[in-house]
C-alpha cells in the first residue's frame, strides 16, 4: 500500500442496511492523489447513469479523505463530500475542514461511500471497525448544534466527531450543506440535500488508529520548511488576524463587491461591516482546524439587544451563546447582496446557516434575487415589498427557506429555478445553476471565466485568480491563469491540505510533504498533471450527465450590462474572448476533451 493511506473503503447500503469493507484501489490513489480526485473516480465508476435525479436513492454520497488528511502536516484536515449535486446536476466536490476527516481515517477508512435510502431516519456510527446504523428519530428535526450535542451523549463518546445535516438538509433545500464539528461546512451544491434524501441524519466517528508515513524524518523537515514560510507570510498573518473577512474592504475598494444582487459593485456601508469592525467589536476568540497553523476561524458573539431584535432568543436554540463566523462569503450574502449594513444581523444569519445547515453563498444570493424580484413587482405574496437593507426580512426569509415556508419554498430551489418560475431568469447570478460568490465577474475577468468553467458550477475556490484580478482588471492572460490554477488546486484539494496554505506556502512545499508522506516521487509537473487528470475526469462526468459546453457561460448581466458606477465602471465580462483560448489551452476542441488529451492523461479507456 501507499503510506499516507489506511487502505480501506467502507461502503454502506442504506436501502439494504448492509455494509462491506473494500481494499482501497491503489492505482486510482496514485493517479488521482486522493480526496477530491479519488472521490470523483469512485463516483464515475459507481454512478453508471449520471443523468439520474440527484435526490433519488440511486445517487451515491462519498466522504473522501486525502493522503495528508490526519497526518501532522500543517492544515492537513480536509475531506471532500463528492456526489451529483442537488443544486446543479453536476459533479460536486465540496470541501470541509475541522476534525471529521482526520477522525474518519483514524477509524480505519480512507473513503466512506453511502448508497441507497434508509426507510426511516438513521445515523451511522463508526468506531474502530464497528459499523452500525442507528435510529435517528430523536434528532430528526433538530438543528446541527443540537444534533451534535445529543449524538455525542447518546454514543457516550464526548470527543466523537460528527458530520450531520440540519433542517435544510431534511427538507431538501437544494443548497443544504453537510456540517461537521458544528461550524465547518461542506457547503456548496446541495450535498446536504443529497444526504437528507437518503434519510441519513449524521455520521458519528471515533477512531484510535494512526496514519502511516513513508519517511518520517523527511516529512518533518518538509513540515518545518512549510511552517517557516507561513510564519513569515503577510497573507497568513492577515488570515490569522481577520480570517476571510479581511477580503471585504479591498474588494469593495476596487469596485468588485457584488451589491443589490450584482446590480452594483460598490457598497456604501462596507466600513460598518468590515472585517476590522467585526474583529474589534464581535470576535471573542480564534479557532483552528485539526493540525492548523493558520487559525482563520472566528468565534463571535452579538449583543443581547440584537438577539432580542432578531428574535433569536425566542427560538428553541436560544442564541445567547457565541457561534462561529462570519466568513467573507456570508458577509457578502447577508450584507451588500441584500443591502444590509448591520454586522449583528450578518453574524446572526451566518449562525442560522450553520445550525440549519445551509450554504450562505447560495442562500444570500437567492434571497438577494428575491429582493430584486420584489422590487420589480413580480412577487405578490404576503411578505410585502422587500426593501434593500431590511435585515429583519432577510433573516425571516432565511428561516423560512430552511423550513420551506411561503416564499422560502421558492428560495429553497435556488435562484435559477426561482427566477425561471417567476418568468425572470435574468435575476439568477449563476453558472451551471450555482450562485456566484462575492466577486463580480465583470470587475474581475479571471473570476468570471472561472465561474463559467468550474465543473461544480460557479465557484471561487477552484482557480486562483484573486490576486491577478485585483491588480489587473483586464482579461488578457486570464485564460492561462485560470486553466493552470484549476489544475494546481485540483491536486491540492485531493491531497487533504487546505487551500488557505496558498497565503504563504508554495506548491514545492506541498509536493515535498506529499512525497515524504506517501513514498511517491512526484515532480511539480506530475502533481499538476494529476490535477489536470482530475479536472478532465470531472468534465467527462458532467458531459455524461447532460452538461454541455453551452453551459460554460454567464448571465446576460455579466456579458452585456456594464458596471454602472465605481472604479471599474463600464466593464463587462470578456468571456467570449477568453473561453476559446481556455478551450485551446485545455485541449478541448469546442469544449470537449480530445482523444489525444484523454490519452495523454490516461483517461481514454473510461471516456
Amino acid at each position: 500500500m501507499i503510506a499516507g493511506w489506511v487502505g480501506k473503503v467502507l461502503k454502506v447500503d442504506l436501502s439494504a442496511r448492509t455494509h462491506e469493507v473494500q481494499e482501497l484501489n491503489l492505482r486510482w490513489a496514485r493517479d488521482f492523489i486522493g480526496g477530491r480526485g479519488l472521490g470523483a473516480r469512485y463516483l464515475y465508476e459507481l454512478l453508471q447513469d449520471p443523468t439520474i435525479d440527484p435526490l433519488s436513492p440511486d445517487n451515491v454520497l462519498i466522504f473522501a479523505t486525502g493522503p495528508l488528511t490526519g497526518t501532522n502536516a500543517s492544515c492537513g484536515a480536509r475531506y471532500m463530500v463528492v456526489t451529483k449535486g442537488a443544486l446543479t446536476n453536476c459533479i460536486t466536490t465540496s470541501n470541509s475542514g475541522g476534525h471529521f476527516g482526520p477522525e474518519l481515517k483514524f477509524a480505519g477508512y480512507d473513503l466512506l461511500i453511502v448508497a441507497g435510502r434508509a426507510a426511516s431516519p438513521v445515523y451511522l456510527w463508526l468506531c474502530d471497525g464497528e459499523v452500525e446504523l442507528r435510529d435517528a428519530s430523536g434528532v430528526w428535526g433538530k438543528g446541527v448544534w443540537d444534533t451534535d450535542d445529543m449524538l455525542r451523549e447518546e454514543v457516550g463518546v464526548p470527543d466523537a466527531r460528527i458530520a450531520s445535516i440540519g433542517q435544510a438538509g431534511e427538507n431538501l433545500v437544494r443548497f443544504a450543506a453537510v456540517m461537521n464539528d458544528k461550524h465547518r461546512a461542506a457547503g456548496r451544491s446541495g450535498v446536504g440535500a443529497v444526504m437528507g434524501s437518503k434519510n441519513l441524519k449524521a455520521v458519528v466517528v471515533k477512531g484510535s488508529g494512526s496514519i502511516p508515513v513513508a519517511d518520517q524524518a523527511s516529512f518533518l523537515r518538509s513540515q518545518w520548511k512549510k511552517k517557516a514560510s507561513l510564519r513569515d507570510s503577510k497573507g497568513r498573518q492577515n488570515f490569522t488576524q481577520l480570517g476571510t473577512s479581511s477580503t471585504l474592504m479591498p474588494i469593495n475598494a476596487i469596485g468588485a463587491l457584488p451589491t443589490h444582487n450584482f446590480l452594483q459593485t460598490v457598497f456604501d456601508g462596507a466600513e460598518k461591516i468590515s472585517g476590522e469592525r467585526i474583529n474589534d467589536d464581535y470576535v471573542v476568540a480564534h479557532k483552528a482546524c485539526f493540525a492548523c497553523t493558520i487559525a482563520c476561524g472566528r468565534v463571535s458573539k452579538i449583543s443581547d439587544e440584537a438577539g432580542g431584535r432578531f428574535l433569536l432568543h425566542t427560538s428553541p436554540r436560544n442564541w445567547k451563546m457565541a457561534g462561529e463566523g462570519p466568513e467573507y462569503e456570508s458577509m457578502f450574502g447577508f450584507g451588500p447582496e441584500v443591502g444590509v449594513d448591520d454586522p449583528e444581523a450578518i453574524i446572526a444569519a451566518h449562525w442560522l446557516c450553520n445550525d440549519y445547515g445551509m450554504d450562505p453563498i447560495s442562500a444570500g444570493a437567492t434571497i438577494g434575487a428575491a429582493f430584486e424580484l420584489s422590487q420589480e413587482g413580480v412577487l405578490n405574496g404576503t411578505e410585502g415589498v422587500l426593501e434593500w437593507g431590511d435585515a429583519g426580512k432577510m433573516l425571516q426569509l432565511l428561516e423560512d427557506t430552511a423550513f420551506r415556508r411561503g416564499l422560502g419554498d421558492e428560495i429553497a430551489e435556488g435562484s435559477k429555478r426561482m427566477g425561471e418560475k417567476f418568468g425572470r431568469p435574468g435575476v439568477a447570478m449563476v453558472s451551471k445553476g450555482q450562485e456566484f460568490a462575492a466577486y463580480d465577474g465583470r470587475a474581475m475577468q479571471g473570476r468570471g471565466l472561472s465561474y463559467a468553467t468550474s465543473n461544480r458550477g460557479a465557484c471561487h475556490l477552484k482557480a486562483e485568480v484573486l490576486r491577478a484580478d485585483y491588480k489587473d482588471p483586464g482579461h488578457e492572460g486570464k485564460a492561462g491563469q485560470v486553466a493552470r490554477t484549476e489544475n494546481q488546486i485540483s491536486a491540492l484539494d485531493s491531497s487533504g491540505l487546505c487551500l488557505f496554505l496558498n497565503s504563504g506556502a508554495t506548491y514545492d512545499d506541498y509536493i515535498a510533504e506529499f512525497n515524504s508522506a506517501t513514498g511517491m516521487d512526484l515532480s511539480m509537473d506530475d502533481f499538476v498533471t494529476a490535477g489536470e487528470r482530475i479536472w478532465n475526469l470531472e468534465r467527462l462526468f458532467n458531459l455524461r450527465a447532460g452538461i454541455t459546453p453551452a453551459d460554460d457561460t454567464l448571465p446576460k448581466r455579466m456579458l452585456e450590462d456594464p458596471i454602472p458606477t465605481g472604479p471599474r465602471k463600464g466593464m463587462v465580462s470578456k468571456l467570449g474572448e477568453m473561453l476559446p483560448e481556455y478551450y485551446d489551452l485545455r485541449g478541448w476542441p469546442e469544449g470537449i476533451p480530445s482523444q489525444e488529451k484523454l490519452a495523454e492523461l490516461g483517461l481514454e479507456a473510461i471516456a
